[in-house]
């Protein structure tokens, strides 16, 4: 028996997969104005559609919905099966407030209130 697949085959097969991992996908990058679709997230790096996406390179933030989760540094890696990956060379989580430079007590109260006279 021959597990030899064609090239248009393998293409037709590849791009099935990707419309697959579309679909299913709520990541996105963002390179400026322009975002793309993650197609898979681990934790050294991700992926996206080589054929669509243009080279990414520096400075990206990763987005899951309207969520910012990361702001990352990333290099190319390789295309593997229709697919471009991504290393982080930084990887830093996104916080929706400043941290603080001192430490705050759990029961610490929020504000405090004046009384009026």
């Amino acid at each position: 028996m021959s597990t030899y697949v064609s090239k248009e085959m393998r293409a037709e097969l590849d791009a099935a997969r990707i419309a697959t991992l579309k679909k299913a996908s709520r990541l996105r990058v963002e390179m400026g104005d322009n975002y793309f679709k993650i197609l898979k997230l681990w934790n050294d790096g991700f992926s996206v559609e080589a054929e669509t996406t243009p080279q990414l390179r520096g400075l990206v933030d990763i987005y899951d919905g309207a969520k910012h989760l990361y702001q990352c540094l990333i290099i190319a890696d390789e295309e593997e099966g229709g697919e471009m990956r991504y290393e982080f060379k930084r990887n830093t989580a996104a916080a929706d407030k400043a941290p603080l430079d001192f430490y705050r007590a759990p029961d610490a109260p929020i504000a405090l209130l004046g009384v009026e006279d």
